[in-house]
């Protein structure tokens, strides 16, 4: 991925480097603000859900009023999604949170769960309404605008069920012949997907085994403070060195719990968005292939007089309007997507440089307000070497919290 470079002037330490990064600003003025929040639970005898509020706010002409107020269920959010796709089958829409159940929760939802979807659906209303095209779909204005009981009825208006499984069918059909001659930048389009799918989903199990490992080191850590309390009770020449030692495990659980939030917060989501996105990626050139795969079909057809050969070129020429209006629409939504996503993983991953430059930064001059002498912290004159827990002779510390391990 082509990343902009850092500016070419030395700075003189490591954050005045990350300050010195800058981003594109939008150019265009917001005029539709959402937030979604206020998650509430719903018990029926049938079911157990989770609505959302949604407040919108806007400037724009075509809605009956400035602010809106409804409740949304996840299902109402999947049913939104699948009318974008249906209106715009080339655009980039943005992913929705998955719907799963984490194996071992007592309840349906906890507070974790029920906060990370609801940020994740706040972001996802909020990617639809800064985009040039699907901001104006006016399924999205319903959505947004619309009681329950107005959606409800809307939601019926829709194709019946024998008219979805023919569409159904007929994707599935396009799909099983395939595309013939799919054009070259469409080919390193889907390139560029299948690569990035991979990595993406690699940064993504990193990031995560990153997280857990952290957890587990910070879970650990946390025993040793009141260890090292109760040791110097019972050691009247080390009293003040092994309070010293227990108030600095303490300072670096702090960094380390501060730490934790910023990778779950600046860099779990983004990255994990990204690999939804690169599922979505690869259903846009499916649905674009499927377009161009029915034209290939007509065409097929008329060449070897297998329909009704007055009708079929009126026909072609209907599916060579919609295989270029997909095309270009592709196109156009491809390198916007190409620049926020460079964006969106920049700002990610410098947050949480910044993040880990601060939590050293923290944990070593919490290592400098320590007052043990260093001969009797780190040297074996006045400590023997069955008292270090750290693996090595020349350490008080247990290994996790030894900072020559660190």
């Amino acid at each position: 991925m082509d990343m902009n470079s850092f500016s070419p002037m030395m700075p003189t330490s490591p954050l005045s480097m990350i300050n010195q990064i800058k981003f594109e600003d939008e150019p265009d003025l917001k005029d539709l603000f959402i937030t979604v929040d206020e998650p509430e639970s719903h018990v029926t005898t049938i079911e157990t859900f989770i609505t959302y509020r949604i407040i919108t706010k806007t400037s724009r002409g075509e809605f009956d009023s400035s602010e809106f107020e409804v409740r949304r269920r996840y299902q109402d959010f999947l049913w939104l999604k699948g009318k974008l796709e249906e209106a715009h089958p080339t655009l980039i829409i943005p992913p929705l949170p998955e719907k799963f159940m984490v194996k071992g929760m007592v309840e349906r939802f906890n507070d974790d769960f029920i906060e990370t979807r609801r940020k994740a659906l706040h972001k996802f209303l909020n990617r639809i309404a800064d985009h040039p095209t699907l901001t104006f779909n006016e399924d999205f204005k319903i959505f947004l605008t619309a009681q329950a009981w107005e959606l409800s009825s809307h939601k019926k208006q829709g194709p019946g069920l024998l008219s979805r499984m023919g569409q159904t069918v007929r994707a599935v059909a396009s799909s099983m012949r395939g595309v013939k001659n799919r054009p070259e930048e469409f080919m390193e389009m889907n390139n560029f997907i299948e690569l990035f799918s991979q990595k993406i989903n690699l940064i993504d199990k990193i990031s995560q085994r990153i997280y857990k490992e952290e957890r587990e080191y910070f879970d650990e850590m946390k025993e040793y403070g009141p260890i090292h309390i109760l040791w110097s009770a019972s050691e009247e020449d080390l009293v003040d060195i092994l309070k010293d030692v227990a108030s600095c495990i303490d300072r670096c659980c702090k960094a380390t719990e501060k730490r934790m939030s910023g990778l779950a917060e600046a860099l779990l989501p983004v990255v994990h968005e990204y690999v939804l996105y690169s599922e979505m990626l690869m259903g846009v050139m499916k649905r674009r292939d499927q377009i161009q795969a029915e034209l290939d079909s007509k065409v097929e057809a008329l060449t070897y007089k297998k329909a009704d050969a007055d009708l079929l070129p009126e026909e072609i020429g209907k599916l060579e309007d919609k295989v270029e209006c997909a095309n270009n629409a592709l196109k156009a939504d491809w390198e916007r997507w190409k620049q926020n996503m460079q964006n969106d993983i920049k700002l990610a991953f410098t947050d949480m440089a910044e993040e880990n430059i601060h939590y050293y930064e923290q944990v070593y001059s919490g290592g400098k307000q320590g007052s043990f002498p260093r001969k009797v912290c780190w040297k074996r004159e006045r400590v023997p070497a069955t008292l270090c827990r750290g693996g090595k002779k020349h350490c008080l510390l247990p290994a996790t919290a030894c900072l020559p391990h660190l």
